[in-house]
């Protein structure tokens, strides 16, 4: 096997057997990332795809600081961000200035869901919410670079936040009462 420095090497070079590999190593896990962002696998190999083709031409400038996985991931994610925004028709952003959503605390057992439930719920969410769900509590953006990089305010960010945990929190006791029906 080969080491993750070597592959880097062998990319940075420009060896396509190198770049398959990597694609190989880390399409399938980047894919789970870029399905985040979407509501359809084909949008989401699409930003795949994309994404390699940017690793591909800036592998140049990775210098080894940090994590290799970290910096794909980031590109992944942004490369998501930009195709979404690309293929944006019609986004509703609301500037609230306080919103607070109260979500009744109940008996439910969150053990009983899987990963594939839990998945289809954020996938099921509308575009705004299930983008900032994503980079907040996912992927670790902080609230003014969401704004940014969405070019929305912050608030709005938030607001958005705030709405994609509501309707998550109703998907799973929806989910939670259909199956104690059974």
């Amino acid at each position: 096997m080969i080491s993750e420095n070597d592959l880097v090497k062998g990319c940075q070079r420009g060896k396509a057997k190198s770049q398959r590999l990597l694609y190989e190593l880390y399409a399938p896990k980047m894919l789970g990332v870029c399905m985040r962002y979407f509501h359809t696998k084909d949008e989401a190999q699409d930003a795949l795809h994309d994404g390699f083709v940017k690793i591909y031409s800036k592998i140049k400038d990775f210098r080894g600081e940090g994590s290799f996985e970290g910096w794909i991931r980031r590109i992944m994610v942004n490369t998501s961000l930009n195709l979404y925004r690309h293929n944006l028709k019609r986004m509703y952003h609301a500037d609230v200035d306080d919103e607070r959503v109260q979500i009744a605390d109940s008996s439910m057992s969150f053990d009983q869901f899987n990963v594939q439930d839990i998945m289809k719920l954020i996938q099921g969410l509308p575009d705004g919410y299930r983008i900032i769900f994503n980079m907040y509590e996912i992927d670790g953006y902080a609230h003014k670079e969401i704004a940014e990089a969405l070019q929305i305010s912050v608030n709005t960010s938030k607001s958005q936040l705030l709405k994609a945990r509501k309707h998550l929190r109703q998907g799973l006791e929806e989910l939670n009462k259909e199956r104690n029906k059974i």
